[in-house]
C-alpha cells in the first residue's frame, strides 16, 4: 500500500513537473535578452536571427514536447483513446525534430565551450535519434521496440526539467555558474537515462 501511494505521488510530481517546464517557454515571449538562459549569451549571439531563430524554435517545440509526451505513458487512456494516442504521438515527434535539431545546432554555441557542446549536442542527437527508432517500429509494428524507444526519448525530453533542477543546486554548491553549467550539460540527461534503462528491463520491452 505504501509503496502504491508513493508511486502515486512520485506521477503527480512527474506530471506537475512537465507541465510546468513544458509551459516555461511562454515566459521568454514577455522576457528581454537578459532573462534566463540569454543572460549569459554574447551580444554577437543575441544579435543573430539564426541564432535567435533556432533557440526559440528549440525551446517553444521542445516545451511543446513536453507538454504533450507525458500523457503518452497512461497505458489506460491509450488503449481507450488509440487514434489520440497516435495524434499526440505525431505532434510530438514532429516537435522533436525541430526542437531536436535546433538544439544540435545551439550546442555549438552553448556556454562553457567543448564540454558543454558536447554535452549538448549528445543529448541532442540521442532526442532525435530514440525518437526516429520508436517512430520507425511502430510504422513496422514492433511496439516493444517502439514503447522502449519513447521510454528513452522522452527521458532525453525530460533534460530540460531536470536541469533546471541541477543548475541552481550546482550554481550553489560550487559558487560558480559556469562550472554549474558545464556538469549540468551531462547531469541534465545521463542518469535520465540510466533511468529509462533500467524502467525498460523492469517491462521487459525486447529493444532488437
Amino acid at each position: 500500500m505504501a509503496q502504491t501511494a508513493r508511486n502515486k505521488v512520485a506521477w503527480v510530481v512527474f506530471v506537475f513537473l512537465a507541465i510546468g517546464i513544458g509551459l516555461y517557454p511562454l515566459v521568454y515571449l514577455f522576457a528581454s535578452d537578459d532573462f534566463g538562459l540569454l543572460m549569459n549569451k554574447s551580444n554577437e549571439l543575441l544579435a543573430s536571427v539564426l541564432w535567435k531563430t533556432a533557440f526559440y524554435g528549440h525551446i517553444s517545440f521542445g516545451g511543446l514536447a513536453l507538454l504533450v509526451g507525458w500523457s503518452q505513458f497512461v497505458k489506460k487512456w491509450r488503449t481507450q483513446h488509440l487514434k489520440w494516442h497516435r495524434n499526440i504521438g505525431k505532434i510530438y515527434v514532429v516537435s522533436t525534430l525541430i526542437s531536436g535539431l535546433c538544439g544540435v545546432y545551439l550546442g555549438f554555441f552553448a556556454t562553457g565551450g567543448l564540454v558543454s557542446s558536447l554535452g549538448f549536442i549528445s543529448l541532442g542527437v540521442i532526442w532525435l535519434f530514440t525518437t526516429a527508432r520508436a517512430y520507425i517500429a511502430v510504422k513496422n509494428k514492433d511496439l516493444s521496440l517502439h514503447q522502449g524507444m519513447m521510454i528513452y526519448s522522452y527521458a532525453a525530453c525530460f533534460a530540460a526539467v531536470t536541469l533546471r533542477i541541477w543548475l541552481p543546486f550546482l550554481t550553489i554548491v560550487f559558487g560558480e555558474f559556469l562550472l554549474a553549467y558545464k556538469i549540468v550539460a551531462w547531469l541534465c540527461w545521463v542518469p535520465n537515462m540510466v533511468f529509462a534503462y533500467f524502467w525498460v528491463r523492469r517491462k521487459g520491452l525486447i529493444l532488437e
